[in-house]
Parts: C-alpha cells; sequence; structure tokens
C-alpha cells in the first residue's frame, strides 16, 4: 500500500527534513501555488504549436491534450517538496526536458522529494534517483559479448529513494574540502581543470572526503542502476535517444572515452545526460562503488551493499583511455582499496535522504 503524501511529509519532517519555499509545480502556470481555473485558462489560450511556452508540459513542442491531462491530473494546491535539512533547493519537480521518461518523473514525484537538490557545505549538485527495480548484469554490445563477472543476470529493487551526484566531484570541489589536488590533469597545461573531475584516488582516499561532508559512494547495484536510468541496453540513454543504445560506434556521443578525450579527462557535464540527468556515467573517469568485488546471487536483491570482504572494491563507468567494450555500462572493475593511484579513476558522491 502507499502510504498517503500529507503522512509520508509529516514523517519527513519529524525526521528533520525541511519542505522548501518554492510556490509553482508541474501545471501551476501562474506560480501561485496551486492548479486551478486559472492556469487552465492559460493552458488553453496556447493551445496548439508551440515554442518554449510554459503550458507546453511535456515539451513537445505544442501545447495538446497530453498537457491537459497532466495539468487536471494535479488539479488543487501544490505539495511542498521535501528538501533535506542537508541541502538547498536548485529545482523542485523534475525537467521534461531532462528526464524525458514519463514514468521515471512520476516516481520522482510520488516520492514526495525534490528532484535537485545543492549540498549545502559542497555546493556538489545531487539529482533524486527513485525507489525501483532492474535487471542488474550482462549487457554485451552489438556482436560482443560479456566478462564472466557480469553473470547471473538478477533482479534488484531498491526500497527508497536516494540522492546521486549530477557530476563527478571536481577538482575544485575535492581541493575546497581537502585542501589539495592530487589530480594529473591540472595547471595551466589543462584548461578549466577546476571543473575537470579529481583523479588518482584509491578508494581508501575518498573515505576522509566522505567523512567530512556527510556523503558516501553509491553501492555497485546503486551505480548500475542510475546509470541504466531505466534502459537495458550497453549504453545509456540521452534526452535524444532515451533508449539507449548495443553500437559501440554511438558511445562517443554520450562519453569522453579513448576516441575523442584527447587522452585526457574534460570539464564534467559537457556531454549529454542519462534519463536521470546524470552526466559522465560513461566514461571521462571510473568511479568507486562502496562494495567488495564479489559473485552476482542467482537470485533477487534488496537493496543489496555487496559481500562483506574481499580482494579488491568496486569502481564502475569506463574513463577517457578505454575503449567502447569495456565502457559498457555492466563492465566491473576492483582495485585493492590502498592500491595505486591512477589518473583514470575518481568518484561520484551519493547521500541518503
Amino acid at each position: 500500500m502507499t502510504r498517503p503524501k500529507s503522512l509520508a511529509i509529516a514523517v519527513a519532517l519529524a525526521a528533520g527534513f525541511a519542505p522548501s519555499a518554492w510556490a509553482q509545480c508541474v501545471g501551476d502556470l501562474t506560480h501561485d501555488g496551486a492548479v486551478n481555473g486559472a492556469d487552465l485558462g492559460l493552458l488553453l489560450s496556447d493551445w496548439g504549436g508551440c515554442t518554449a511556452c510554459a503550458a507546453d508540459l511535456d515539451r513537445n513542442g505544442s501545447v495538446d491534450g497530453s498537457d491537459l491531462g497532466t495539468l487536471l491530473g494535479v488539479w488543487g494546491a501544490c505539495p511542498s517538496p521535501i528538501v533535506p535539512a542537508w541541502a538547498s533547493l536548485v529545482e523542485a519537480q523534475p525537467d521534461p526536458s531532462v528526464i524525458t521518461d514519463p514514468a521515471i518523473r512520476a516516481a520522482i514525484v510520488e516520492s514526495g522529494m525534490a528532484w535537485r537538490v545543492r549540498h549545502q557545505p559542497t555546493q556538489i549538485e545531487l539529482l533524486l534517483i527513485p525507489a525501483g527495480t532492474f535487471q542488474m548484469g550482462c549487457t554485451p554490445m552489438t556482436n560482443g559479448w560479456c566478462w564472466l563477472e557480469e553473470s547471473p543476470v538478477h533482479q534488484v529493487t531498491f526500497s527508497g529513494p536516494i540522492y546521486m551526484g549530477r557530476y563527478e566531484v571536481t577538482q575544485a570541489q575535492w581541493t575546497q574540502v581537502m585542501g589539495a589536488n592530487p589530480s594529473q590533469f591540472q595547471g595551466p597545461s589543462y584548461p578549466n581543470s577546476a571543473l575537470r573531475p579529481v583523479e588518482r584516488l584509491n578508494w581508501n582516499d575518498t573515505l576522509p572526503f566522505l567523512a567530512a561532508t556527510g556523503m558516501r559512494l553509491p553501492t555497485e547495484s546503486e551505480w548500475e542502476y542510475a546509470s541504466r536510468a531505466g534502459t537495458v541496453t550497453a549504453f545509456h540513454g540521452t534526452p535524444t535517444n532515451p533508449a539507449g543504445g548495443n553500437n559501440d560506434a554511438a558511445l562517443a556521443a554520450v562519453a569522453w572515452i579513448g576516441m575523442n578525450s584527447g587522452m585526457q579527462t574534460q570539464p564534467i557535464g559537457l556531454k549529454p545526460a542519462n534519463g536521470f540527468g546524470l552526466h559522465d556515467m560513461a566514461g571521462n573517469v571510473m568511479e568507486w562503488a562502496s562494495d567488495w568485488l564479489g559473485p552476482y546471487p542467482a537470485t533477487p536483491q534488496v537493496d543489496p551493499a555487496g559481500p562483506a570482504s574481499g580482494w579488491g572494491r568496486v569502481f564502475r563507468g569506463g574513463c577517457w583511455h578505454l575503449y567502447p567494450d569495456l565502457c559498457r555500462v555492466s563492465v566491473r572493475f576492483e582495485d585493492q582499496p590502498d592500491g595505486q593511484r591512477y589518473s583514470d579513476t575518481g568518484m561520484r558522491a551519493a547521500r541518503d535522504p
């Protein structure tokens, strides 16, 4: 049974969350905190073809029955989204031009949590990843194959939402917290190095940053779920290609990899986002997860955290010097927590609501 939103908000307030002072929600065209006849009038006055008008709620270039249905479906007072106490609000509701899948938008709204927030101490931007279920494991490229450790494919369910960094942690963000920058690709020879991902991190290096900020690494399953964003292909989708694909020739359009990176990292966010609005989930730098690497289970899992011990910790995502077969969403890597530091490995932060 779904918990009523009013009760969910009350529970969240008791747990230390605070609703923001925002006034608008999807369909609130007059920005008065409610969806009512005034909004309906504005929508009808814009009926038909439309270029970037507010009444085009699904951003399909026209105001039509789909927009009318959306407006009528949220009729009444706008609920205040829940903003965690550690965050400031950036955007309450998912932007349809970024989150193009209506089912994902609905899941984000149903959570009652704000979509885009900023971690107050570091100003790192995070996006809500809603609860859900997906198939984790082997997805080969066209005429390709998977590594043994990518199987068996198994069902994973998440019982609640998390917040995930919209971008990889940058050199500037790392330096703000840690006071020094370990990255190779910094300085005058690398323009905009402050906006490039921090690298040359082993797993243990991430721990003091996380302790200082109150954030955490995503689990391996959270990372793959967030990277796939509803796709079942080797490479994640984009707003213009939401289904993703298995053709390696298309990967350069969404990722900095060996064939287009200039053999170095690039500033965050220059490639299109995936279906959750996350950038650089493939390419640029590989990203540490919290788990030890271990064999996948064959049975369905709920909120898995990985094995209790192992030889190496997991990192995912491919990087600036690899070819497409090693940048597939299901590829797994590992290294010892105190291992050598490489210029292809960084991190993405996560936080529980």
